[in-house]
């Protein structure tokens, strides 16, 4: 019995030299963390005798979590308690930066109504490819509301082949084959839907021999055949040569092509095979093939861009006999688009809006919320195609409003 009572008394003795030795290193590993906090962020040079640094001493201070790792190493052998300790010390880390908050005048009412809900529904049952959707445009209640609502139906369908840093729509190097019966779904959609006004856009598509325009074209057939009084808008890719000639054929109302950017940030901001040239070209060779469209083009602000560069694109546009404009802010969709450099104010884009005018433009829709498909500017094209019907057609040589010589002249100086 004493054997045994020798034996117990030596074993809780040490458990409680266990407890003891446990209950000391935790007490240790907290007085270090301790002292390192109150130490944090100085980062003293190795000793060189000068008040309160010892030779010896090390050249920066460790975190309370490279001490806690070490602690947790040196002691692995010792059980649970060490890595207990350990995981529960706090993290002196800084919390994550949080982007700058958008001015008050970029905020928008989240969509709805009976008009927002029937367009959603139906483009959803139909299968159909919105740019308002893909591109998360922040006007869509706006635009699919009130008793002339427009829409921006994208063909071709929703991966794009170019790789634009200010674009939210997916790319891939090679897209599926456009979908035969697409031309079709698009006029019998457009039928229903019962919109006065329609945009219709598409990817680009340079993996295939015409770039889509053939299939482009279908659609505007077809929504020619289904729907006949809706005015028909097309946001197309810088189709040049035969792909334009090809498109122009199906004779849209509006011919809308957008240079983005001013020149200078065309290679940062846009493809490298797009240019602001080559998007010139696109609007030039529109004008030629059919005399009567009424052409139009997008500048995005807010990347950077001086006001001597917006000055130089508004007199390249008007040099290339474009009609209407839309001037908007850029807003970054996501961390890997490029980023906002300024948020342009309302004032600004009204004096640019102003400044546009003046150059001969016949409609300008400018403003921080303002896209290349926008509802106001949707409405000005319909009221000049509606004043243009009851005109008689201009001769090829009178098409398109001229460029004031004088004007641009004061504008370039």
């Amino acid at each position: 019995m004493r054997l045994v009572s020798l034996i117990c008394g030596q074993g809780r003795q040490a458990l409680r030299n266990g407890c003891a030795l446990a209950s000391l290193r935790k007490q240790t590993l907290y007085s270090r963390l301790k002292q390192q906090r109150a130490s944090c962020g100085s980062r003293p040079s190795v000793a060189t005798g000068s008040k309160g640094v010892q030779p010896g001493m090390l050249s920066e201070s460790r975190t309370p979590e490279q001490m806690a790792n070490e602690t947790r190493s040196k002691t692995s052998n010792a059980g649970e308690p060490a890595t207990r300790v350990a995981a529960s010390a706090p993290s002196l880390a800084a919390p994550p930066a949080r982007p700058a908050p958008k001015p008050a005048w970029l905020k928008v009412r989240v969509p709805g109504g009976a008009e927002y809900a029937r367009l959603d529904a139906l483009t959803r049952k139909l299968k159909l490819h919105t740019v308002c959707q893909e591109a998360h445009c922040p006007n869509i209640g706006e635009c699919w509301s009130g008793p002339h609502a427009t829409l921006t139906l994208m063909v071709l369908g929703d991966a794009c082949t170019r790789r634009c840093r200010f674009c939210a729509v997916k790319t891939v190097l090679s897209a599926p084959p456009p979908d035969p019966d697409e031309p079709a779904h698009v006029g019998q959609a457009i039928a229903a839907l019962s919109v006065s006004y329609v945009v219709l856009t598409s990817v680009d598509r340079d993996d295939l021999p015409d770039g889509g325009a053939g299939h482009y074209a279908a659609c505007i057939d077809a929504i020619r055949q289904s729907a006949p009084g809706v005015w028909v808008e097309t946001l197309i890719p810088d189709y040049t040569g035969a792909a334009l000639e090809t498109l122009m054929r199906a004779r849209p109302d509006v011919l809308a092509h957008n240079v983005e950017v001013v020149d200078r940030l065309q290679r940062k901001i846009r493809d490298p095979r797009c240019s602001f040239e080559r998007s010139l070209e696109t609007l030039r060779g529109a004008r030629t093939l059919q005399p009567e469209v009424l052409t139009k083009s997008s500048l995005m602000l807010g990347l950077g861009e001086s006001e001597a560069e917006i000055n130089d694109a508004l007199l390249r546009l008007r040099a290339a006999r474009v009609d209407l404009l839309t001037l908007g802010q850029y807003l970054r969709p996501s961390p890997q688009h490029a980023p906002v450099r300024e948020f342009v104010t309302p004032e600004r884009f009204a004096t640019w809006a102003g400044r546009a005018r003046e150059l001969g433009f016949l409609d300008v829709s400018a403003g921080p919320l303002v896209r290349s498909s926008y509802k106001a500017g949707e409405l000005a094209a319909a009221r000049l195609l509606g004043e243009r019907r009851n005109q008689p057609e201009p001769s090829s040589g009178q098409a398109g409003s001229a460029v004031p010589r004088r004007q641009l002249q004061k504008w370039a100086d």
